[in-house]
């Protein structure tokens, strides 16, 4: 019989955390809910969760001092945050702090079900033949270790930064969407539609630790209509344009935002 995958949930409202609960034991998963930020802090820490779903505003401590402080002790353990803020800054502070996704208040059950299923497919280990490559800029990643350096500077990444930068090195010969990384890279089903800007957010968080200049980047570069693409082997930005024009230097593409992220390409 397959293993029910292990759910911790941080939630203080009682409806929605009963509610979860009920929603998530039906879809098969063994759930523990608490609604102490100190209790769940407390129970995160000690590795027995396949995933959190993690509450942002909670007594006791707040979900993104949660989140930081299971990252510092794993890097690999699945989080996704509920929260009933949906500013860019509140978005871009949970997934800095290493949380794999987010789902803002109210939400969808539907949806909520087809995330927590993607970030626990994406969960398991994988293993690839190349584990070291370089990038401009003196720029070295190393996929096993989750590490880097730029120069003397040394890098760190989440494991879902390092999922996308091996999905965008395995496939450097051409842009890659935004569509079909949120397919491959987060697990999500072809078609489903997720109203999400994590990739955008990714990609400018990758941006300030891989890039020499995060707003005129040499590395992972935007393809006018089609995508980002990873410039490999120290090859200069002229290698983006096959699959469609990069980006100029600086250029900010229709939809983007001051924040540094892509929407539209």
């Amino acid at each position: 019989m397959e293993k029910r995958a292990r759910i911790l949930v941080v939630e203080d409202e009682a409806a929605i955390r009963e509610g979860l609960t009920d929603v998530l034991v039906f879809h098969g998963f063994d759930v523990d809910a608490v609604a102490d930020g100190r209790e769940g802090l407390a129970k995160a820490l000690t590795g027995r969760y396949d995933l959190i779903l993690l509450d942002v505003m909670l007594p006791g401590r707040d979900g993104f001092s949660i989140c930081n402080e299971v990252r510092k002790a794993d890097r690999d353990q699945p989080i996704i945050m509920l929260t009933a803020k949906t500013s860019d800054a509140d978005i871009v502070n949970g997934l800095a702090l290493g949380a794999d996704d987010y789902v803002a208040k109210p939400f969808s059950i539907a949806q909520l079900v087809l995330r927590i299923k993607a970030v626990l497919r994406r969960a398991r280990p994988a293993l690839d033949a190349e584990t070291h490559f370089r990038l401009d800029g003196d720029v070295e990643i190393d996929t096993r270790n989750l590490c880097g350096r730029r120069g003397a500077e040394r890098l760190a990444f989440t494991r879902r930064e390092i999922e996308i930068l091996k999905y965008l090195h395995a496939n450097a010969a051409r842009a890659v969407s935004r569509e079909e990384l949120l397919t491959r890279v987060w697990g999500y089903d072809r078609g489903v539609g997720i109203e999400t800007r994590t990739v955008d957010i990714h990609v400018a968080k990758l941006r300030r630790k891989i890039e020499a200049d995060p707003k005129s980047p040499r590395n992972l570069v935007t393809v006018r209509g089609a995508g980002y693409r990873l410039i490999t082997g120290g090859a200069d930005g002229a290698a983006g344009t096959r699959g469609g024009a990069p980006a100029r230097d600086g250029e900010r593409q229709p939809g983007a935002t001051a924040a540094g992220t892509d929407d539209g390409y």
